[in-house]
């Protein structure tokens, strides 16, 4: 059986949930009311889903793209095995069933926060410095495309 995609009432876009690189149990505490909830989590690509189970769509979403940390949180939240995911907008508290499951999904979070950032995508070859006074000179033309 597959799970529904969840779909984003901001921006209309449907994300598939199936194949992710992480899921699993883990305890939340709801924004507004502040609750202890237990939420099945979808990590896929840059995108953290949550749903009430594992057979539904999520009706949640954290952006990892725009993430600024994610750490232990267990003082924080007064919880042990607790962790928090850090966006400009949020702070998300969890809770893990236990140390090892804790340092599990802090470790896949932070392998999707530094897969989204723009510098592992974009980082420059350390042996370009970008000047090209070694090309020729005297070939300004580019109409017969790039002499190499």
């Amino acid at each position: 059986m597959e799970r529904g995609a969840y779909f984003d009432p901001n921006t209309s876009i449907r994300h598939p949930t199936n194949n992710p690189e992480f899921q699993g149990y883990l305890i939340k505490q709801s924004t507004w009311m502040k609750e202890w909830r237990k939420r099945y989590f979808i990590l896929k690509g840059s995108k953290l889903f949550f749903a009430k189970d594992n057979s539904i769509s999520p009706h949640g979403m954290i952006d990892l793209s725009t993430c600024q940390t994610v750490k232990s949180a267990e003082q924080k939240a007064g919880k042990k095995y607790a962790f928090e995911v850090s966006t400009p907008d949020t702070t998300y508290l969890m809770v893990a069933e236990s140390d090892k499951d804790k340092d599990d999904w802090i470790g896949a979070i932070g392998r999707a926060i530094v897969k989204a950032s723009s510098t592992f995508t974009s980082e420059p070859n350390e042996d370009d410095d970008g000047d090209d006074s070694d090309a020729d000179s005297d070939d300004s033309s580019d109409e017969d495309g790039p002499g190499y």
